[in-house]
């Protein structure tokens, strides 16, 4: 019978060197369990290294021929390796499983100690799929467009290395929106809405929901709030003042903007597939990773 992933790619990331012995390890792990379960294993030139000599004759492979080959993305990394593999791929539509080797993992949802319970049984097939909107836009200067980008979190203006306000106006879908002051505004997917977004005090979306959420971030008028909208809606941030402002799409790509610049998102065509275990609930990750279920301490001796 074939297997439902014949041929799965192995990613990594590394911090640093102090921790290349425990991600050679790991990725040594994953790799005995992807062979084993009878797949073939495609190295991404990140992992190839990270394994060192444990890769034996393996070869190493590039973004395009995995994305040519790969049935299935293995990402080892924090949610920012995850966000930069799942823009690089999203035009391939390879689904991804995240092994956090990070810190906050909402994305890279596996721990360490769980992939010899979780790992097999996923590439047998044993996965709850999880569909997540894109966004994808473009920097326009002096009516040039002056970047072209994806992203699965966020897409952000806010002020560079000098300090102060930046003024912009928002539109959405030709309409005026927002003409504000501020340290920047966020528009967010589903995903992202637990990122930078939640920290600016913008509500969380439930990864099924079709909807974009507008953040400004520190406005100068109190009554600039979060917004909720449609994802079939096109939103232009055109930037009217700033000495240093810059748009990023997931903080990883970015433009330098200069007055009368203006940022246009809207919804991707592409989409990006997470893999995880079965029993996989968004409400219980929001529990674990935001401390909800933890109650706070009481000195009443109630």
């Amino acid at each position: 019978m074939t297997a439902p992933f014949p041929t799965a790619a192995l990613f990594a990331k590394s911090r640093g060197d102090a921790n290349r012995p425990s991600l050679a390890a790991a990725l040594a792990r994953i790799v005995d369990i992807v062979e084993g379960a009878g797949s073939a294993l495609l190295l991404h030139t990140d992992a190839h290294d990270a394994l060192g000599d444990a890769a034996g004759r393996r070869q190493a492979h590039s973004l395009a021929s995995i994305g040519a080959q790969a049935d299935l993305a293995i990402v080892l990394g924090g949610d920012g390796t995850m966000l930069g593999i799942a823009r690089d791929l999203a035009a391939y539509d390879v689904p991804l499983i995240g092994i956090n080797f990070g810190r906050l993992g909402f994305i890279t949802d596996i721990a360490l100690d769980r992939i010899p319970d979780v790992l097999g049984p996923m590439l047998a097939g044993n996965v709850e799929a999880d569909r997540r909107a894109m966004l994808t836009g473009e920097v326009v200067h002096a009516g040039e467009i002056a970047l072209h980008a994806h992203a699965l979190n966020d897409v952000v203006v806010s002020h560079g290395a000098a300090s102060g306000m930046i003024a912009f106006t928002v539109r959405v879908n030709g309409v005026n929106m927002y003409n504000l002051r501020a340290d920047g505004i966020i528009l967010s997917t589903p995903t992202g809405s637990t990122a930078y977004a939640l920290s600016a005090n913008g509500p969380i979306l439930h990864p099924a929901l079709a909807g974009l959420v507008l953040v400004p971030v520190a406005p100068h008028s109190l009554s600039a709030r979060p917004i909720a909208i449609p994802d079939g809606m096109e939103v232009e941030i055109e930037l009217t003042e700033g000495r240093a402002a810059c748009a990023y799409f997931d903080m990883q790509a970015y433009q330098a903007l200069k007055p009368g610049d203006i940022v246009r998102v809207r919804r991707s065509e592409y989409a990006a597939t997470l893999l995880h275990p079965p029993g996989y609930n968004h409400f219980a990750t929001l529990q674990r990773k935001l401390h909800w279920n933890v109650m706070a301490s009481d000195d009443s001796g109630r």
